[in-house]
């Protein structure tokens, strides 16, 4: 289900302006987390369904999530916030849809939004039985457009690298790293109507699996600051038995780096089913929002040190991904498929210079440096 294969001619033309879905609120108390910023859980489930809703139009059928990622969490997000969240087809293979999804929010009070995450989400169509079927070819036509599509080409080779390391590794119950794990149901609420888990809310447990991780080893509050990647192997029927268990595998000066599994128990032979794996850096934050020192984990047995040189490793590899193009790269265009998204003119990227300072220093958060 996750092989990209060549392009076909769509069997229908979808209609036009179905390559977008553009969702806009405000956010609410019931939407932030304890630190009172609004948690990674729900800004993933945001993303998910924004993606899925281009992905469905795009397609004209159900479809289920391969894979999300590289999230960066560039700046908090408060109650009382308007949020956008704009998700555009940027690539589609023979069954799957490569979506970007950027999130920009903003005081009401201001004119432009500034960008808070950015983030590809790949859905694979499936027929009533789960099989994968073809979707209609997506071609660009804005420059925008033709860069992200190229962009998101240049990510398939890397993203593939990317999951070969994280599948190679192995983790066994011997292993002393710290952990937490959080055993439960899946819920009617947590499915969607084909009477599966929602893969939104999926990368919501692996973000609480962190957190609750991560507080367990600084003994505070911690924040999500980046997401390395989350694959979906398999899907969760309502009445599953869950558990999520977070892992450190590496600490830097002012973050912890955390693998999650998800599983389910076979009902047939009792064996548990991996149906998720995805990796997440958490930094706990002072009282002036900035990231703090944490305690450093060092390793103390032979799958330690090897899943520590794992986790330096995949830092390496997220070096060589290239970001995809803003929508201020490029001058406005009387094309009405073009991007509509305003930028602050502060900065290239449309940052405000103090923003942009604490982008910069989540990046080294994620990455382990000073």
């Amino acid at each position: 289900m996750n092989t990209l294969a060549e392009h076909t001619e769509p069997t229908c033309p979808p209609k036009a302006g179905s390559h977008e879905a553009i969702h806009r609120f405000r956010v609410n108390p019931a939407d932030v987390g304890i630190v009172g910023l609004v948690d990674g859980g729900a800004l993933l489930e945001w993303i998910d369904t924004a993606a899925y809703a281009a992905a469905t139009r795009w397609s004209g059928c159900n479809c289920v999530a391969a894979s999300v990622g590289n999230i960066h969490l560039d700046r908090p997000i408060r109650v009382g916030e308007l949020v956008q969240v704009r998700a555009s087809l940027v690539y589609t293979g023979r069954c799957s849809m490569h979506i970007l999804v950027t999130v920009c929010s903003s005081d009401p009070t201001r004119a432009n939004a500034v960008q808070t995450s950015q983030c590809s989400i790949i859905f694979v169509a499936v027929d009533d039985s789960g099989r994968p079927v073809e979707v209609p070819r997506w071609t660009p036509v804005t420059m925008l457009e033709l860069q992200r599509h190229r962009q998101a080409r240049v990510r398939i080779r890397l993203r593939k690298r990317i999951e070969g390391a994280m599948a190679a590794e192995s983790y066994t119950a011997q292993g002393t790293a710290p952990r937490a794990t959080l055993r439960f149901l899946a819920a009617p609420t947590d499915v969607n109507w084909d009477g599966r888990v929602r893969a939104g809310r999926v990368m919501r447990w692996i973000d609480e699996a962190a957190y609750v991780c991560g507080a367990d080893w600084t003994g505070a509050q911690v924040i999500t600051s980046y997401i390395a990647g989350i694959r979906f192997y398999r899907p969760i029927p309502i009445g599953d038995v869950i558990e999520v268990t977070a892992r450190i595998i590496h600490t830097g000066p002012r973050s912890i780096h955390t693998s999650i599994h998800v599983t389910t128990t076979d009902t047939h032979d009792g064996q548990p089913c991996l149906v998720a794996h995805g990796l997440v850096v958490v930094v706990s934050l002072d009282e002036r929002g900035e990231a703090r020192p944490v305690p450093q984990w060092e390793p103390d047995s032979d799958e330690g040190h090897r899943l520590d040189q794992h986790a330096r490793h995949l830092i390496e590899l997220r070096q060589l991904i290239e970001p995809f193009s803003t929508a201020a790269a490029f001058p406005p265009t009387p094309n009405r498929r073009a991007s509509t998204m305003t930028r602050s003119p502060t900065n290239a990227e449309g940052v405000p210079h103090r923003a942009q300072q604490k982008i910069n220093r989540t990046a080294k958060w994620q990455d382990g440096q000073k």
